[in-house]
C-alpha cells in the first residue's frame, strides 16, 4: 500500500538531512502534516530544517511549515527554539516573501534571542516585511510578560 493509498506518509528513513528535508517537503505538499508533526515531535533536531522548509517553492510547504510550528508551539513543544538560529540567517533573504514568512515563524517560536536581530531589521526596505517585524516583536515581548 503507497503513502497516498492508506493516507499516511512512511516512517522517517535514515539519511542526509538535504534527503530528510527534501522528504518533508514532499510529505508536506501531499497534506501528510499530522505525520510531520509526530516526526518533529519525536526527533527535535529535524527543526534544523525549518529554514530550508520555509524557502520552497510550494504554497503548500510554506504553508505547511506555518502549520507545524503554531502546532508545535500550541503544544508547547520546548525544542521549537531549535528552527531560531537557521531562521535568523534568512532576515537577509533577498525575497520578501521569505523574509516575511520567516519572521512569522520566529514571532510562532516565541524564543527572545531572536528580539535583537527583528529589532535590527525594523527598517526593511519592504512595507508588509516591516509590519510582520513589529508583530512578531509584539508577540515575543508579549509572551515574556506571562
Amino acid at each position: 500500500m503507497t503513502a497516498d493509498q492508506n493516507n499516511h506518509a512512511p516512517a522517517c528513513p535514515a539519511g542526509r538531512p538535504d534527503e530528510i528535508g527534501s522528504m518533508i517537503a514532499d510529505y508536506m505538499e501531499k497534506g501528510f502534516l499530522e505525520n510531520i508533526i509526530d516526526m518533529f515531535k519525536h526527533d527535535a533536531s529535524l527543526y534544523e530544517l525549518i529554514g530550508k522548509l520555509i524557502q520552497d517553492e510550494r504554497v503548500r510547504v510554506r504553508v505547511g511549515v506555518t502549520a507545524l510550528m503554531e502546532e508545535m508551539r500550541k503544544n508547547k513543544d520546548r525544542n521549537i527554539s531549535k528552527a531560531v538560529p537557521n531562521l535568523l540567517s534568512l532576515l537577509e533573504h533577498k525575497d520578501p516573501v521569505v523574509r516575511g514568512d520567516v519572521v512569522n515563524l520566529l514571532g510562532i517560536a516565541g524564543d527572545r534571542s531572536a528580539l535583537p536581530y527583528l529589532e535590527k531589521k525594523t527598517d526593511d526596505e519592504n512595507a508588509d516585511v516591516r509590519m510582520l517585524i513589529k508583530e512578531a516583536i509584539g508577540e515575543i515581548n508579549s509572551d515574556l510578560g506571562q
